[in-house]
């Protein structure tokens, strides 16, 4: 799709913890995902040095639009899958992880085919 699985999932949670948190901060990427604070600091650096998010001097995270843009769409492809899954049977839990998986190696075609199955109307 855009980028490597790990740098997807990250922008994601930054996109997610900005809609719940009023700042984004590297200690917040960290234990959301459960991940020691040096292995995000180095992420981070690579998604700054990438163009995907800025930094602040107080260490504050905003997303670019290129991040913004790739985090929106991993996070509706997350949010559709799990809600497909679920449809289908699928234990929650179970069901968000395999979404987490499946968003980043699902073909555009194939997850719009799916997005028009689930909801047909839009």
């Amino acid at each position: 799709m855009h980028g490597n699985e790990s740098s997807e999932n990250y922008l994601e949670t930054i996109l997610v913890l900005g809609r719940r948190l009023p700042v984004v901060r590297s200690v917040d990427v960290a234990t959301e995902l459960n991940f020691k604070k040096p292995s995000v600091s180095v992420a981070m650096k690579k998604l700054r040095e990438s163009g995907h998010i800025t930094v602040s001097h107080e260490g504050y995270i905003t997303l670019t639009e290129s991040g913004k843009k790739i985090a929106e769409c991993i996070y509706e492809r997350h949010t559709l899958l799990s809600t497909w899954l679920e449809r289908l049977g699928v234990d929650p839990e179970i069901a968000a992880e395999d979404a987490c998986r499946i968003e980043h190696v699902i073909s555009p075609e194939s997850f719009e085919a799916i997005k028009k199955h689930v909801n047909p109307k839009k």
